[in-house]
């Protein structure tokens, strides 16, 4: 029996839920900022000789910015999708905080983040294809309306290896 139909219908319904829940959850604080990811590079570390890992890592995403608290963090909510290490489909929302520090005196200026993510994340290849929460630390440096998102990804595997993902993030509009 092909089951291949049922796990796209899933995958549908699974991607159609995520992005009604990400909206939804933006709507009820603050205004903040909507911004799309672009997802890139990956740069894997200690990998074994004749590795064949997929580096680049393209896919998309939205990020939510939520008004700063207290004028250093900054809270978000973020949602995307990507070919991972393995040349498979990857999925992930969640969300974080970041401690924004301004390089400039307006704050569209130059600024350094840095912060967690937690999510929860569906991989082919990891925890038998369920999804699986997760934390991992982020940084990012800005500029006006664009930044470069950057995360460090432990070993979790045996099979893994760590690496950096880059992510670039382009604000559309507040909202």
């Amino acid at each position: 029996m092909d089951t291949k139909p049922n796990a796209l219908g899933r995958r549908a319904m699974c991607t159609l839920a995520g992005i009604a829940l990400f909206f939804s959850a933006a709507s009820f604080g603050h205004a903040g900022e909507l911004s799309l990811l672009v997802n890139g590079k990956a740069i894997h570390f200690n990998e074994p000789e004749g590795a064949n890992w997929n580096e680049k890592n393209w896919g998309a995403g939205l990020h939510y910015e939520y008004a700063a608290v207290s004028g250093k963090w900054v809270p978000f909510l973020t949602a995307s999708g990507f070919l991972d290490s393995n040349r498979n489909r990857s999925y992930y929302a969640g969300g974080g905080a970041m401690r924004r520090f301004p390089a400039g005196a307006a704050s569209r200026d130059l600024h350094f983040d840095l912060g967690a993510v937690g999510f929860l994340m569906k991989r082919v290849d990891f925890k038998n294809d369920r999804p699986f929460l997760g934390v991992l630390p982020a940084v990012s440096l800005g500029a006006g309306p664009v930044a470069l998102n950057v995360t460090y990804v432990p070993k979790v595997d045996p099979k893994s290896r760590p690496l950096v993902f880059f992510q670039l993030k382009i604000t559309v509009g507040e909202f």
